[in-house]
C-alpha cells in the first residue's frame, strides 16, 4: 500500500483555488488518479456547463474521470472499492449533496424531515468510504453558513448536513486545508482543534 497521507480535505469558499490545489496534489502522487466529478449537468444552464467543461479541459488527459450523476455511481460504493494503488479527487462534496438534494423535490414541495434524514444517512455511508477505502482520497467541501442563515428549509438542511460532514472529515483527515483567495492554509499544522463532535 502506498505510503504518505491518506485522506486530505481541502475546503473553501467558491472561486478560492480549491480545485487547482487538489489537482495539483494529485499531479504530485505519481499514481493513477481517478477525478470524481459530482455535479449534476443542466443542458438549460450554459454558465453550469460551460464551467464543468473548463474544469474538465483544465485536468491531465490520463487521468480517469468519473462523473457520480451522469455515470450512475454511488460514491461511497465507489470510493470503499477503490483500488489502494489510486488517487481519488473527490469534486465536490456540496455538489453531491446538493444533487441528493434535488432528488426530493416534487412539484417544488419538499419533505424537510426526510430530506435530512436521508442527507444525514448518505454521509455517515461516505465517512464509513472514506475510513475503510485504501485508496487515497483528496476530497474538496465547500465551507457554507458564512454569511446569513438562508431563509429555506432545504438550504438550512443541505448547509448544516455539509458543515458537519466537512467537521467530520476534517477530525480523521491526515491532511485538511483552507483555501482563501489562493492561499492554502494548513489547518493541522496552524489551527487549534476544538474538543467538539459532529453528530451526523
Amino acid at each position: 500500500m502506498p505510503s504518505g497521507p491518506r485522506l486530505t480535505l481541502i475546503t473553501g469558499p467558491t472561486r478560492s483555488g480549491k480545485s487547482r490545489f487538489a489537482e495539483a496534489l494529485a499531479a504530485r502522487r505519481n499514481r493513477p488518479v481517478t477525478y470524481i466529478a459530482t455535479a449534476e449537468r443542466d443542458p438549460s444552464d450554459r454558465e453550469w456547463a460551460a464551467r464543468i467543461e473548463a474544469h474538465r479541459a483544465a485536468r491531465p488527459p490520463h487521468w480517469t474521470t468519473i462523473e457520480t450523476a451522469v455515470d450512475g455511481i454511488d460514491l461511497p460504493t465507489f470510493v470503499r472499492q477503490a483500488p489502494a494503488q489510486s488517487v481519488l479527487v473527490v469534486e465536490s462534496l456540496g455538489t453531491w449533496l446538493a444533487a441528493l438534494v434535488s432528488g426530493f423535490v416534487v412539484d417544488g414541495e419538499i419533505d424537510a424531515v426526510a430530506l435530512e434524514s436521508s442527507l444525514r444517512e448518505r454521509s455517515r455511508a461516505l465517512l464509513d468510504a472514506f475510513a475503510s477505502t485504501h485508496a487515497e482520497a483528496i476530497v474538496v467541501s465547500e465551507q457554507t453558513g458564512w454569511g446569513a442563515i438562508p431563509p429555506y428549509p432545504s438550504a438550512r438542511i443541505f448547509s448544516s448536513v455539509l458543515g458537519r460532514l466537512t467537521t467530520s472529515l476534517a477530525r480523521t483527515a491526515t491532511q485538511s486545508f483552507l483555501i482563501v483567495s489562493g492561499f492554502a492554509i494548513d489547518l493541522h499544522a496552524t489551527a487549534t482543534k476544538l474538543d467538539i463532535e459532529e453528530n451526523l
